[in-house]
């Protein structure tokens, strides 16, 4: 082979190589820390080119501990609390009926099941108040540390099951609270929230804007949703980097934009945010939980992430 034709095929190379490395590249998303999805710039509004990045179909007989923890109270880093503190608390609230709901999380094995592709997290009546003094019992699971996004269509398919204090909740928190970490200035998005035997949800936008500043009117700070409870629904959040789209089924059911010239507590929402799904029970909100109608169950299809 002459230096010439040498030439000619090692260039050619070069650029089949340049081509194959940058069709790899042409993913929607940068990850970052090996678990964030952050949306590549020049996408944001493209409702056309959404691509499937992350999910989980829930086929697995377990939890898959790479994308979910369990939240146990007890246990939990988060919370900071241990058995003996959160024992102590449940004494001094015995005689309140509406105890804050996610006081009752456990990572109790009766509250997670898998059937037919579906994870069922479960609300119950407490069977052994002397190894846990906590009269109710729930399921909740987090992706914190394992899965969050910045920007993207996240979806869940889920059937919400009803009973009086029941309150089963899909929403978000920021991941790396890099507004400072007091109470609600990185922000919380409440994809959805049922009460009771309600056959709507709410879908909220929190900030410290939202409760601490009271401003919940302009732009409004919730929606309720129709949606059917007999049968699974599809839940769902648009996020750009300049609103918050919420959505039932595919269509929109509400929207919170992005302000310009106010205060910038009021859009923390320009970071990672990871998910949680729960069957929380109880809470001044959604009132006394009716021991007879328990237990009850959220079933949860899947959840997608598109970007």
């Amino acid at each position: 082979m002459s230096n010439k034709n040498f030439y000619h095929h090692f260039i050619s190379l070069i650029f089949f190589l340049m081509l194959i490395t940058a069709g790899c590249d042409q993913k929607p998303y940068k990850l970052v820390d090996g678990y964030i999805y952050v949306q590549k710039d020049g996408r944001q509004h493209d409702k056309d080119a959404w691509e499937l990045v992350w999910s989980d179909e829930f086929n697995s007989p377990v939890l898959d501990t790479g994308k979910w923890t369990k939240i146990n109270r007890f246990t939990d880093a988060d919370f900071g609390l241990t058995k003996k503190e959160w024992v102590d608390s449940i004494e001094k609230w015995k005689d309140i009926k509406n105890i804050s709901c996610f006081s009752y999380t456990s990572g109790d094995d009766d509250l997670y099941k898998f059937e037919n592709g579906k994870l069922i997290l479960y609300g119950i009546v407490n069977p052994d108040t002397i190894a846990d003094p906590r009269p109710y019992l729930q399921g909740a699971v987090k992706s914190k540390r394992k899965f969050a996004f910045q920007y993207g269509k996240v979806e869940i398919h889920a059937k919400l099951e009803a009973a009086k204090g029941s309150w089963p909740a899909f929403w978000m928190l920021s991941e790396k609270e890099i507004y400072d970490t007091l109470p609600h200035r990185n922000g919380e998005i409440d994809i959805m929230e049922r009460l009771n035997y309600e056959d709507s949800v709410y879908q909220t936008t929190h900030s410290h804007w939202t409760i601490e500043m009271k401003q919940r009117q302009n732009p409004p700070y919730y929606a309720k949703g129709k949606f059917n409870p007999d049968t699974f629904n599809t839940f769902g959040l648009e996020w750009y980097p300049d609103k918050l789209v919420y959505t039932i089924n595919g269509k929109t059911t509400y929207e919170y934009p992005k302000l310009e010239g106010v205060d910038s507590a009021q859009w923390p929402f320009d970071q990672p945010f990871y998910v949680m799904l729960d069957q929380q029970l109880g809470g001044g909100w959604v009132g006394e939980i009716d021991p007879d109608d328990l237990p009850v169950k959220v079933i949860i299809d899947w959840i997608r992430l598109y970007q």
